[in-house]
Formats: C-alpha cells, structure tokens, sequence
C-alpha cells in the first residue's frame, strides 16, 4: 500500500474548472495528480497527494486559479495531512489508469 503525507483535493462546477485547478495544483508544487471523480451533477473533485506543504501550496494555487476564471465555479477544498491508510482505497477507487 502507498503511503502519502497528505491528500490535497478541489471540487468544482464544470470540467473546464477542474482541469484548471489541476493545471494550476501540478505546476505549484510538487504533487501526484492521482485523478478526479465526477461526483454529481457536474461536480468534478481533484485529487493530489505529496507532502503536506506541497499540498496546501497546491490547493491554494487551484482555488486561486478557479477564482480568477471568470464565473469560477468553486465549491470546496481541503488538505488531509496524514490521512488515515484506509482511505487508500479511495484513492486506489478513483486514480487515473495508467498513471
């Protein structure tokens, strides 16, 4: 099982939200884009592990970037640092394939 330091996520409204917030996650900091859900209704969740201040930088490079969109569509975020090791399976639930 991996182990992360911290989990860092970001739910938008749309697709083209999310992908910004991803972009913008990847090129703040060093993390592992580990995938997205679509959860409902257009709700899309971004998901990135590394350590702890990477994610935090992550998340709030994301959110900034949603923000600055024009009509940004964030709904929420948040930093699990050190999460519990069965939320691995989430993690495992929604990883991008052959990442």
């Amino acid at each position: 099982m991996n182990r992360h330091e911290a989990i860092g996520l970001i739910e938008t409204f749309g697709l083209v939200f999310a992908l910004e917030a991803a972009d913008a996650m990847c090129k703040a900091a060093d993390v592992e884009l580990v995938g997205y859900e679509n959860v409902a209704s257009g709700y899309i969740t971004v998901i990135v592990t590394g350590d702890v201040g990477a994610c935090k930088a992550a998340v709030d490079a994301g959110t900034c970037a949603v923000k600055q969109m024009e009509d940004g569509n964030l709904y929420s975020s948040i930093v699990i640092a050190r999460p519990h090791g069965d939320l691995q399976k989430i993690i495992d639930k929604y990883a991008i394939e052959g990442v």
